[in-house]
């Protein structure tokens, strides 16, 4: 089989399956991870001294703890106490819960850039904390986090690839099978490289026109 022929009849349809998985992955990690994120960040921020212990004590947890560990434990330590998931299942949360615990992270510094006097004008224009928490905190800071955000984003995209070790057969996963099948290593996996520098590349485009349009001036 020439490379052509490989290339097209082999490589390009698992590809594209395992894409989909992987996008699948990205898709429901990122809008939860970013929300949870949010969350995170202003409880540590905001929530008192007992809510924000609580919060810090997760960032620091999901941040120490290598994420193929945590997809070790979700997949593989969960089922001896009754509880089993998917490896998809088990691939979303434990990315979800890294990644929320990154993000929070980014939006807290946020959050802190912003002066504390801006809460107590809004609270002289009648707005009562939350408010003015909502309305005009958030909007700053998040705009200020675009670049960390953008950063774990990409980074989300590269440890996808980690769902393969529990047996989700995403982009990765797709590589290493036609690999490993018809003893084709370069080829494919310089392939697969080129396939997740496309994704990045693209990737890193929106994020830069996202930061341009949303910067705040100054």
């Amino acid at each position: 089989m020439d490379s052509i022929t490989f290339l097209v009849d082999i490589i390009a349809p698992a590809f594209w399956n395992g894409l989909l998985v992987t996008l699948s992955l990205i898709a429901v990690t990122a809008p939860i991870g970013f929300a949870l994120g949010i969350i995170i960040a202003c409880g540590r921020v905001y929530g008192g001294k007992v809510v924000s212990k609580i919060f810090q004590g997760y960032t620091i947890f999901f941040k120490g703890c290598p994420l193929l560990l945590l997809l070790f434990i979700l997949y593989f330590g969960l089922p001896p106490y009754g509880i089993t998931l998917s490896p998809f299942v088990a691939s979303v949360i434990g990315f979800i819960l890294c990644n929320s615990a990154y993000n929070s992270e980014y939006v807290r510094g946020a959050i802190l850039s912003v002066k504390e006097g801006q809460i107590t004008a809004a609270k002289a224009l009648g707005m009562t904390r939350n408010q003015a928490i909502r309305f005009v905190v958030l909007p700053q800071a998040l705009r200020r986090a675009i670049p960390g955000i953008s950063n774990e984003f990409i980074y989300l995209i590269k440890y996808s690839s980690l769902a393969y070790m529990i047996t989700v057969i995403e982009l990765t996963g797709a590589g290493k099978l036609i690999a490993t099948k018809y003893f084709a290593y370069n080829e494919t996996f310089f392939a697969l490289a080129i396939v997740y520098l496309a994704l990045v590349t693209i990737t890193t485009f929106g994020a830069n026109a996202i930061e341009r349009k949303f910067s705040i001036p100054g």
